[in-house]
């Protein structure tokens, strides 16, 4: 299962049934962007260590970009962005759920319920 950022957010925020989700699924996987994500969002030396730590620690798997996954997020955008405000980043992700036939889990499924060819599961914090 590929877990979307905001799950590591949650997380990161004390959340224990995000972090019950990720500890009972053993093949953790993150998309590059979300990685990408979590390490911007770090305000400081201490914070990008411990995203760093964090995706270690519990052996996350991160998926790399690719030509396909390039190629099916612009599809995205040009499909969804007007009708659904679909982002480049969440374009990102969904692309390598897809791309990798993986379920994606995450708590902003208003990002994502647009892409029809997506497995989705939804987490409720």
């Amino acid at each position: 299962m590929i877990f979307d950022t905001d799950i590591l957010i949650w997380v990161q925020r004390g959340n224990e049934k995000a972090a019950k989700l990720i500890e009972k699924d053993e093949d953790r996987y993150l998309s590059i962007q979300s990685y990408m994500e979590l390490l911007q969002g770090a305000k400081n030396k201490t914070q990008h260590k411990y995203v760093k730590d964090f995706i270690c620690e519990f052996e996350f798997s991160i998926l790399p970009f690719s030509q396909n996954i390039g190629h099916r997020a612009l599809i995205y955008v040009e499909e969804y962005s007007l009708s659904s405000n679909m982002r480049a980043g969440d374009a990102i992700i969904a692309a390598t759920a897809v791309e990798n036939n993986m379920a994606l889990v995450s708590s902003n499924i208003k990002h994502f319920k647009a892409v029809k060819d997506l497995q989705l599961k939804n987490f409720k914090p």
